[in-house]
């Protein structure tokens, strides 16, 4: 059920690969040219890759899906890896990325990345602990959004904002 490879064996894999790519593009490319390349999970322990979305297009505004193997809920800690270019320099590149669910924030997170040199590509891992108690993915799938805001210090850059099936 996870994809580890980069390229899809069969019909359904191909369209699930699609699903993925389309996931990752939820915000708008901003005057400082940002655009996310590519976005991956892991299990945080082992390294195992659970999910991962590789795409060249533009962030556009609006809501998208992922389809993540339910087996994440079980992980205790997740890895998170953004790669990103920007055409500018950034001098504090940060996010605040929140968990809604039906609509209400039940969590929300800061990462800073600090410095970013005009014209490059940057991967940025996060870890992410997960909460004492989790609801069953039956409950959650479908009914999660992740919304997650991009900023050089106060100056807004991009959003994202993604609907989590578990599958």
């Amino acid at each position: 059920d996870f994809k580890e490879s980069s390229s899809p064996a069969t019909p359904e894999a191909e369209e699930k690969t699609s699903r993925d790519n389309q996931a990752i593009s939820g915000a708008k490319e901003s005057s400082a040219g940002f655009t996310i390349n590519s976005m991956n999970m892991k299990n945080a322990m082992t390294g195992k890759v659970l999910w991962e979305s590789d795409s060249t297009q533009s962030m556009v505004d609006g809501a998208t899906k992922a389809y993540i193997p339910k087996e994440i809920l079980q992980c205790r800690a997740v890895s998170r890896e953004i790669n990103f270019t920007s055409a500018l320099e950034m001098s504090a590149f940060r996010l605040v990325q929140r968990v809604l669910f039906h609509g209400n924030s039940i969590e929300e997170w800061n990462f800073e990345f600090g410095f970013v040199i005009p014209g490059s590509t940057n991967s940025w891992q996060q870890i992410i602990e997960a909460a004492d108690e989790m609801m069953p993915a039956e409950v959650l799938s479908g009914n999660v959004t992740i919304v997650t805001e991009f900023f050089n210090g106060d100056e807004f850059i991009a959003k994202s904002s993604v609907l989590i099936y578990y599958e």
